[in-house]
């Protein structure tokens, strides 16, 4: 049975593109920044934005790798991924983020940077900076009903 909040996810994302459920987990999707603002992810998804001067930086490629390997992972904590790999472009996720060539920033549920890396990370690090949120706590409560 799908959670409700998948269900949700998936209705807020069918805009950007057609997420296909599977096994109640969304299939790996990237998000263009010029596409989506940060706002429509508040207290619904967590975006971690990947940021890259060229598409071919091979700091972008093994990031984008990464996270597609081991996708549930990331899936199970509703991240969401979007990506901005044209700085001439200014979309306003890059306006407000402000990078320098390769950066990783993850946004929380609240819509605060929750973490700024100039390094790939590999999704256990992701991972457990997550669980380490508030409101990820909260919600692994929520799950096991206490």
């Amino acid at each position: 049975m799908k959670t409700p909040l998948a269900l949700a996810l998936a209705g807020l994302l069918s805009f950007a593109s057609t997420p296909v459920l599977a096994d109640d987990v969304l299939e790996f999707t990237v998000m263009d920044a010029a596409e989506v603002s940060l706002d429509d992810f508040k207290w619904i998804a967590r975006p971690l934005v990947v940021f890259a001067d060229t598409p071919a930086d091979p700091r972008f490629q093994k990031q984008l790798d990464s996270i597609e390997a081991e996708w549930p992972m990331l899936a199970d904590r509703d991240v969401v991924v979007i990506t901005d790999t044209d700085p001439a472009a200014k979309s306003d996720i890059r306006t407000k983020l402000r990078p320098r060539g390769f950066m990783l920033t993850l946004v929380a549920k609240d819509g605060t940077v929750a973490l700024r890396k100039p390094q790939p990370w590999t999704v256990r690090e992701l991972s457990r900076s997550i669980d380490k949120m508030p409101a990820r706590e909260q919600e692994i409560r929520d799950r096991r009903g206490s």
